[in-house]
């Protein structure tokens, strides 16, 4: 039996949770825009890109341009939740199945931006995808920065 793998990292942010949420789930379109250096496009593909079921096709930069094709799996708006399964892509050549889901809080006085990522290895070889928890990490912070701005 495969076994699922679970990598869960926060980083605080200044802006609204409700704000950084809506950027996710209603304006993908503006992230090319707001982090430019590390997202080149994002392209509907089916559906109207924010509710489940959306296909999206991704550009980014990890080191050099790679593609990712990810399916809306669920939205929880109320708890500010996204989860975007990766069907498609870069990713797809080393886990079997990979979710990547963002939740914004508010915590204790202090607002977070949550990534979890649930991941199965094709092979043992195959890395813990530390450099795309980064990657989520830094893309909020990001945003969170151009929010604090707008």
């Amino acid at each position: 039996m495969a076994q699922i793998w679970k990598l869960q990292q926060q980083t605080e942010i200044k802006s609204s949770p409700d704000r950084l949420f809506d950027i996710y789930k209603n304006k993908s379109h503006l992230m090319p825009k707001i982090c430019p250096q590390n997202l080149q496009s994002v392209q509907v593909l089916d559906g109207d890109g924010r509710s489940v079921g959306s296909v999206r096709l991704w550009t980014y930069i990890m080191g050099s341009p790679v593609i990712a094709k990810d399916k809306i799996g669920a939205v929880d708006e109320e708890n500010r939740l996204i989860t975007f399964d990766l069907i498609g892509g870069e990713v797809t050549k080393y886990y079997s199945s990979f979710k990547a889901t963002l939740q914004a809080t508010s915590r204790e006085g202090k607002n977070w931006a949550k990534w979890t990522l649930e991941f199965e290895k094709l092979n043992e070889q195959v890395p813990t995808p530390h450099s795309h928890m980064e990657f989520l990490l830094n893309g909020a912070k990001e945003i969170d920065a151009y929010l604090l701005n707008a």
